[in-house]
């Protein structure tokens, strides 16, 4: 997984593996690779939303200074 994925590529891929993971597409042993892909993707996307959220924070209050 490259660490500069945006946003919507990890969430494609998340897709993906839930869809691969709801149709039973994969092997126990695909099955753990996707789900610690999948940790890492959530982890991605969360500390992307989280910095979103800090500096829409910052533009607002910049704003009504």
């Amino acid at each position: 997984m490259k660490e500069g994925i945006s946003y919507e590529a990890a969430v494609k891929q998340l897709e993906n593996i839930v869809a691969q993971l709801e149709n039973d597409e994969l092997g126990i042993d695909k099955m753990t690779e996707q789900i610690k892909t999948a940790q890492k993707l959530l982890k991605l996307c969360k500390d992307k939303l989280t910095k979103a959220e800090n500096e829409v924070d910052e533009i607002l209050k910049n704003d009504k200074e």
